[in-house]
């Protein structure tokens, strides 16, 4: 969570947030990071009447993109070991665990045995009473993640991932026009940060795990228009 003087960015796990963080603390004077990964919620009372900054991205693209992220880490997080069987899955397997946690209290279980209390400064930032919440709810997980982040937020505006350098500027109410130009400089020359490596994410879905995303993460999809 970043808090500017004028508006309030939510960070998305894996939808471009950490390129906004960095632009916003580097561009934006008084920009302020407050936790990571919180949600609306947590914003401090004195603030929440500013408008809200998110960003989305394509859930299949979602899954690709944090399965190979967690397979190259040397400690993958819980949410990973628990959806994988310790790495033993594959990625059609993991990801049918994790779009589907809500469905098992076994590992909504062991992931609560493993996140911690409160709050920590790292990772997904999911406490116990966080992921108990996804048990029984028929959401994704990415859907999970992202109702988390934005409930209770009045007309949120959120972009999307896949076009975040070109509707960026339009959508940062309240800079200045030196601001401005920082921002632009820094979107014409930063690349893209905490990326992973891997193929199209069209290459690893076949059409049941194509079609189980489609379901169990339909309102994100269908709320931005998103397709396979």
């Amino acid at each position: 969570m970043i808090i500017c003087p004028t508006f309030v960015f939510l960070h998305l796990h894996k939808s471009g947030g950490t390129f906004v963080n960095h632009m916003m603390m580097t561009c934006i004077p008084k920009a302020t990071r407050v936790g990571y990964h919180l949600p609306y919620s947590e914003i401090p009372e004195a603030f929440q009447a500013l408008p809200v900054l998110g960003t989305v991205r394509n859930p299949w693209s979602y899954y690709v993109s944090w399965f190979h992220f967690q397979q190259g880490q040397a400690k993958p997080n819980p949410l990973f070991r628990v959806s994988s069987q310790d790495g033993s899955l594959d990625f059609s397997a993991t990801i049918r665990n994790l779009a589907t946690l809500g469905d098992d209290n076994a590992r909504i279980d062991r992931l609560k045995d493993a996140f911690p209390d409160t709050f920590v400064s790292h990772g997904l930032n999911l406490t116990k009473a966080c992921i108990e919440t996804i048990r029984g709810s028929g959401r994704g997980f990415y859907t999970f993640l992202y109702d988390r982040l934005y409930a209770g937020a009045q007309a949120p505006k959120i972009l999307q991932m896949e076009t975040l350098r070109r509707d960026l500027p339009a959508n940062l109410p309240g800079l200045r026009g030196p601001e401005r130009m920082l921002v632009r400089d820094f979107l014409q020359s930063v690349p893209d940060l905490n990326t992973s490596e891997h193929r199209p994410y069209r290459d690893y879905y076949d059409a049941d795990l194509r079609d189980l995303v489609a379901r169990m993460d339909a309102p994100v999809i269908d709320a931005h228009g998103y397709a396979y």
